[in-house]
This record gives structure tokens, C-alpha cells and sequence, in this order.
């Protein structure tokens, strides 16, 4: 399901898709408040056109989306070439997804559930939620050609 409004940059949606679900590392996600911007960095996951996050039901993100769901959000590495995905969409919560996503999400960045960091995260979800991003406006760029 493609939940784009439009794709701008090198890549089309597939090359985004595939970018998004390869990647290992986190989303930098972007939200509004009455003390202005603040930037987080959380696991996400791409699926079914749309970007999923987990965190703490408490957390000043959900909080802010509460208030105002719109949210900034880029995906690209520290290290050349460098190459990514940022762009802009709107965050629903989910707290009935929270187990489904957060699994998915320990699956992509520790491998299995049988890490120490894994059994910390389970042990607490039933204070997690999920975060859905979609309505997204996304824009690519990829220097791999220029830097090898």
C-alpha cells in the first residue's frame, strides 16, 4: 500500500522501499511543541507503505503527537557515500499494535528476542505503543555515484 503523496530525488518508490527496508539504523523523527522542535532517534521499521516506530506510552513524542501529529523525519547513515531518505508525514498511535511492532522492530535490530536488550524491551510493552507515519512527502538523494 503506497501511502506516498510524492517521491522527490534520485530514487522512485521502490528504490525507497527497498532503501527503508534494508536500512539498520534509526529514524530521526522531528516533532512540534509549545518549547519548539526536538529531534529523537528511534527503531522503525518500513511496512505496508508506512513508517512504524515503537516507544513509551509517557514519552514527550507521544505527548507532542497528541497535540499535533504532524512530523519531520530523515533516514540516512553518518558514514560516505552518503545516501537517504528524509521527508515529512502524519503520525497516528496505536497502542493495540504495540507488541506486534515492537517485535518486528527487535527482529530488525537485535536478530531475536533473546537478547538482554530484547527481554528489557518486551518487559515493559505493556507501556509501549506504536506509531504509524503516513501521508508521506519524501525526498532522496544519493551521492554513491560521486563518492564511491
Amino acid at each position: 500500500m503506497d501511502n506516498t503523496l510524492d517521491v522527490t530525488g534520485p530514487w522512485d518508490f521502490p528504490e525507497i522501499s527497498t532503501f527503508l527496508a534494508q536500512t539498520v539504523i534509526p529514524i530521526r523523527v522531528a516533532s512540534s511543541g509549545s518549547r519548539g522542535p526536538i529531534v529523537q532517534s528511534l527503531w522503525f521499521d518500513f511496512h505496508d507503505g508506512a513508517l512504524w516506530c515503537a516507544t513509551q506510552a509517557s514519552s514527550l513524542l507521544v505527548k507532542r503527537l497528541t497535540t499535533n501529529n504532524e512530523i519531520g523525519f530523515e533516514v540516512s547513515g553518518d558514514n560516505a557515500p552518503y545516501r537517504g531518505v528524509r521527508g515529512t508525514g502524519v503520525a497516528t498511535i496505536h497502542p493495540e499494535l504495540a507488541g506486534e511492532v515492537l517485535n518486528r522492530l527487535i527482529r530488525k535490530y537485535q536478530g531475536d528476542a533473546e537478547t538482554d536488550l530484547s527481554r528489557w524491551l518486551l518487559s515493559r510493552l505493556d507501556k509501549e505503543v506504536a506509531i504509524k507515519i503516513t501521508a508521506l512527502s519524501l525526498a532522496t538523494w544519493d551521492f554513491s555515484g560521486r563518492m564511491g
